[in-house]
């Protein structure tokens, strides 16, 4: 149980724990685990025991956005191969976006590339005040499309036309302000702090909130339809293929700047 990429517990009042569980590579995603977090939340979306779902990453982070030697593999594969890749990643960030369960992460560490987009997703994000964020992708050659729907509903387009296009590293602070974060916490207090939270959600009514979030993502209008999902997974697919993102995959594999980087 210890080995696999997520790991899922429900405790008696229905709180559903979804920890990430690859601490040796600081719970980078990779295929089995986009996979188990597609039938996760699919399954916990549908119990009726179950009140909200509580994302943690196991060990000293959260999350370090997508396994790049994984990527590397994946981008050698088929145009039609990587493209469900891309379908699949999108997917698992839409489905949390729209749980009818409500949904908080804890953040701890770092939080890199997808992990900025799983927490965009998710209704309430409490993170230590020692936590660093990162829109990552661009650095490497590649592009955020899956998550980018999500991330500017959370901290407004300018402020992801910054950071999605620098790659930035920004303090829990600065993700607080910016609105990415709702609360951060010394670390010593950050269980603490979620848990209130995780009470207040229980107090509520379990319907009365679904049908709450339903309607605030309408009248956002931040619902993705299938159109554009297919859209931002085809971009994402092909920009992974191309020669730019091959260069910065080896970049980061070989450990030296890509050819675009001249010092």
């Amino acid at each position: 149980m210890a080995d696999e990429p997520v790991l899922v517990e429900i405790d008696g009042r229905g709180v559903a724990t979804v920890t990430l569980n690859r601490p040796e590579v600081n719970n980078a995603y990779n295929g089995e685990m986009i996979d188990v977090l597609l039938s996760g939340i699919k399954s916990l979306s549908a119990n009726d025991d179950v009140r909200l779902i509580v994302l943690r990453g196991a060990g000293k982070h959260f999350q370090a956005g997508a396994d790049l030697k994984w990527l590397l593999a994946v981008s050698e594969q088929s145009e039609a191969e990587n493209l469900e890749v891309s379908r699949r990643t999108e997917t698992v960030v839409r489905l949390l976006d729209t749980c009818p369960k409500p949904t908080v992460a804890v953040v701890q560490g770092f939080c890199v590339g997808g992990g900025t987009g799983v927490i965009a997703a998710c209704d309430v994000v409490i993170a230590a005040s020692d936590a660093t964020f990162t829109i990552s992708e661009v650095r490497w050659g590649l592009i955020p499309q899956p998550i980018l729907p999500q991330l500017i509903a959370a901290m407004g387009s300018r402020n992801v036309r910054r950071y999605a296009l620098t790659a930035e590293r920004f303090s829990a602070d600065q993700a607080n302000n910016m609105g990415l974060v709702h609360e951060v916490a010394p670390p010593m207090q950050l269980e603490r702090t979620a848990e209130k939270t995780i009470e207040a959600f229980l107090r509520s009514g379990p319907d009365a909130v679904a049908q709450t979030k339903a309607k605030i993502l309408e009248l956002a209008e931040a619902s993705i339809d299938e159109a554009t999902a297919e859209d931002l997974a085809r971009l994402h697919s092909e920009k992974r293929q191309s020669a730019e993102a091959s260069e910065g995959l080896a970049a980061f594999i070989e450990k030296r700047n890509p050819s675009w980087f001249k010092e």
